[in-house]
């Protein structure tokens, strides 16, 4: 059976002010031509179809647009609901739309029900894990203490115990959405951390023939079988790097995977400059990253007159401007933001603790009502986006 398994729309987000929903529709245009061309048996998508819970309009007309051209093709479409998307408001309808073949799994409790697919060596099942929020999820699983392993676990032992008494031979497709340990992050993904610990061992879905991964919008093997597709577009700076692509996975009769990377269509290339604003105004090598969206950072000892309308002359779609003068470490004048650069809440926290208490920092006890403190904030949000 072949695959072609993608993830993170973020459908009605933009990149640094600038509307990327024509990029998006011609991401989706670019998908179904896929399906067409390359003969794919089922789409599998991996959460954040939206960016946020409530969409704008224009969001949902072009996810209403994606929907009718898979099922005007008659490819088979599962699909799950991310951290970003109301997982209430993307289900809505799918028993109707799982007539025209589009899956939508967005509930927990369904995790270990599969959508069966059929080949020419037998039955695939299909079972989608939407992002799970510990806190919201633990009573649905019975885990002792919320964290995204254990609910993780939990799930995928229903999973198994489900395909355990399927048919011998069954192949088995798990979607999910989650941070897992060996993936790269990049600056545009929303913090998912409870308890301190944001990422689950592959380990947690051993017994699956592939698992197509959604969150990290980097594509990336962590296994053969343990893949995430990425975004399709880019959504920040810190993926100019990346090559945006799908998996086209092909599911042999033994259950073993092959996979190749489809490339995505690229709006515009993106390029970090950095120096003395002279510099890169002059400096020729810099010509290749004319028409791209440039994000400039500033070296300069005392900040330019006009350092943007200037930079603009040459590079037109410069986005971002950054200034990051060249100081020493001990320099009182380096910046907060600078200070805290790689820092999480929780260590934040603990630092300014200790900072209050002049030296002296929190203790275990004390670590723990902090991280339970923002643990609580992040379940609470979740709650009132999906609300």
């Amino acid at each position: 059976m072949r695959l072609l398994h993608t993830s993170d729309w973020h459908l009605g987000r933009s990149f640094h002010r600038v509307g990327m929903l024509g990029a998006q529709a011609e991401f989706i245009r670019h998908l179904v031509a896929t399906a067409r061309e390359r003969e794919v048996d089922a789409v599998v998508v991996s959460g954040d179809v939206y960016d946020r819970a409530v969409p704008p309009l224009a969001a949902v007309e072009l996810f209403d647009d994606a929907l009718h051209r898979l099922a005007r093709l008659g490819v088979p479409t599962v699909m799950i609901s991310g951290n970003h998307d109301s997982a209430r408001r993307l289900g809505v309808g799918a028993g109707l739309m799982g007539r025209a073949g589009i899956h939508l799994r967005t509930e927990p409790s369904a995790c270990g029900t599969p959508v069966l697919l059929s080949d020419s060596h037998g039955e695939v099942a299909f079972y989608g894990l939407p992002y799970l929020e510990p806190a919201l999820v633990r009573d649905e699983f019975a885990v002792e203490r919320a964290g995204h392993e254990a609910v993780l676990t939990a799930a995928m032992d229903r999973v198994r115990a489900d395909l355990a008494g399927r048919a011998p031979g069954t192949r088995s497709v798990v979607l999910a959405h989650a941070f897992v340990t060996g993936g790269e992050p990049s600056d545009s993904e929303r913090d998912i951390t409870v308890g301190g610990v944001a990422a689950v061992p592959a380990g947690v879905f051993d017994g699956a023939d592939y698992v197509a991964l959604g969150h990290l919008h980097g594509c990336q093997t962590l296994t053969d079988r343990v893949r995430y597709s990425g975004s399709p577009l880019p959504y920040s700076f810190s993926e100019t790097d990346h090559r945006k692509t799908m998996w086209l996975v092909d599911l042999a009769a033994d259950g073993s995977v092959t996979a190749e990377r489809v490339d995505c269509p690229v709006p515009r290339a993106l390029a970090r400059i950095r120096g003395a604003l002279e510099d890169l105004l002059a400096d020729p090598a810099l010509a290749r990253h004319e028409e791209a969206w440039i994000e400039a950072t500033l070296t300069d000892p005392v900040r330019p007159a006009d350092p943007m309308a200037r930079l603009t002359e040459r590079f037109p779609h410069t986005l971002s401007l950054v200034f990051d003068p060249a100081r020493t470490a001990d320099d009182p004048g380096i910046s907060y933001a600078r200070r805290l650069a790689g820092r999480d809440d929780q260590q934040i926290a603990e630092d300014f603790v200790t900072h209050v208490r002049g030296g002296t920092g929190p203790d275990a006890h004390e670590r723990t009502v902090l991280r339970d403190a923002f643990d609580a904030v992040r379940a609470d949000e979740t709650v009132r986006e999906v609300a």
